[in-house]
């Protein structure tokens, strides 16, 4: 009887470890980032103007990621960003509306960075 202890010890110890190896595996496991799409650029988007041509936008702001899927007076610059490790996804929307094949409007939720941080005042030295 001892020895058929010491079989279901070790059978529980065997599948503890592999428990505990199977657990650790997945903890570690590497999550690739996950991007849709390309990240519109503030700066780009600010130079685009009312009348511009479709060849000046896509200049400017490459080739949309589906242009003229659905209206051809429509292009949409989506982004997507999956970080993975419980990171929040990123996104990123800017939509440029034609008419008669110019520039009608731009909509878009990308903001241009806010500028770096300003240096305070440099304070006089203490008199000696």
């Amino acid at each position: 009887m001892i020895a058929g202890m010491q079989i279901t010890t070790s059978a529980a110890r065997l599948a503890a470890c592999l428990a505990f190896c199977a657990f650790a595996a997945t903890a570690c496991v590497y999550h690739m980032p996950i991007q849709q799409g390309n990240y519109p650029d503030a700066a780009a988007l600010t130079q685009v103007r009312t009348g511009m041509t479709r060849a000046q936008v896509r200049y400017l702001l490459g080739t949309p990621i589906v242009p003229g899927a659905f209206d051809n007076d429509r292009w949409d610059y989506e982004y997507y960003l999956k970080a993975g490790n419980g990171v929040a996804a990123r996104r990123a929307r800017a939509t440029v509306f034609f008419h008669n094949d110019l520039v009608d409007r731009v909509d878009s939720d990308v903001r241009l960075a806010p500028a770096g941080p300003v240096a305070p005042e440099p304070t006089a030295a203490p008199a000696t």
